[in-house]
Formats: structure tokens, C-alpha cells, sequence
């Protein structure tokens, strides 16, 4: 394994029941990345990992993700200071997704906007509307 690359599972077998972390990357060398606080189960945000992403969120204990807007690796909390702690991290069933239960730290905002939660609107008759 190349030190950004994962094992590629070898059978449905081995990648849905098998012990080894074998990440399912996108045509763009991506896997959608949920972070939800770890104390309370809330939503904070949905991102994108590549590998070294991933790596780095495993390596060092604190959320990576790729920005596709900046087309650049990001360290959560780098500049803002709302550093994502990684209390844990799960794969879902075929390995496409990753959920990162986090302990946010600085305000403990998750947002680019300021907010809590990036999941602050909801649909009302067709119109958003900010919710807390």
C-alpha cells in the first residue's frame, strides 16, 4: 500500500464483512464524509475525502477533507479554529461513505457561514427557511 493508497477489497464478502479498511472511492478519487458531534448526534456537515484525506483524519486524529470548490486538501479548523476532534470513524456497509464522530472544538461552529450545523434550513412549501 502506497502511503496514500487503501487495499482494494478483493470480494463483496471481504469488503462488506472483512476487517480491512478498504474505502470505495468515486470516478474523482472521492468518498462523501459525514461529521456529526459526537456528544449529541447532530448533523454538522457533509464534505468530501480523497486518501490522504482520509489518511491524514486517521494518522493525526482530526477531520481532513478535500475542498472540490478549492480543488485543495483542507484541515478542518486550519484557519478558523473550529478543528474537528475524531472521537471515531465508520465505514458504511460497502465502504462508500464515511461518518466522523467529532468534538468540535473553537465555538464548536462547523459552518462557512458561522453556523452550528451547515444543516440549518429546512423546506417549507417549497421555500428554505432557517431553522435552529
Amino acid at each position: 500500500m502506497s502511503e496514500t493508497s487503501f487495499p482494494v477489497a478483493e470480494t463483496k464478502q471481504a469488503l462488506e464483512e472483512g476487517a480491512e479498511l478498504s474505502p470505495r472511492f468515486d470516478a474523482n478519487g472521492l468518498v462523501a464524509a459525514i461529521a456529526v458531534d459526537a456528544a449529541t448526534g447532530e448533523i454538522l456537515m457533509l464534505a468530501w475525502m480523497n486518501a490522504l484525506a482520509l489518511k491524514l483524519t486517521l494518522e493525526t486524529g482530526e477531520a481532513h477533507y478535500w475542498s472540490r470548490s478549492r480543488g485543495e486538501l483542507w484541515h478542518k479548523g486550519a484557519t478558523s479554529g473550529q478543528v474537528q476532534k475524531v472521537a471515531e470513524v465508520r465505514v458504511d456497509c460497502d465502504q462508500d461513505a464515511v461518518l466522523l464522530k467529532v468534538r468540535p472544538q473553537g465555538d464548536g461552529g462547523a459552518c462557512h457561514t458561522g453556523r452550528r450545523s451547515c444543516f440549518y434550513r429546512v423546506v417549507e412549501d417549497g421555500q428554505l427557511v432557517v431553522r435552529p
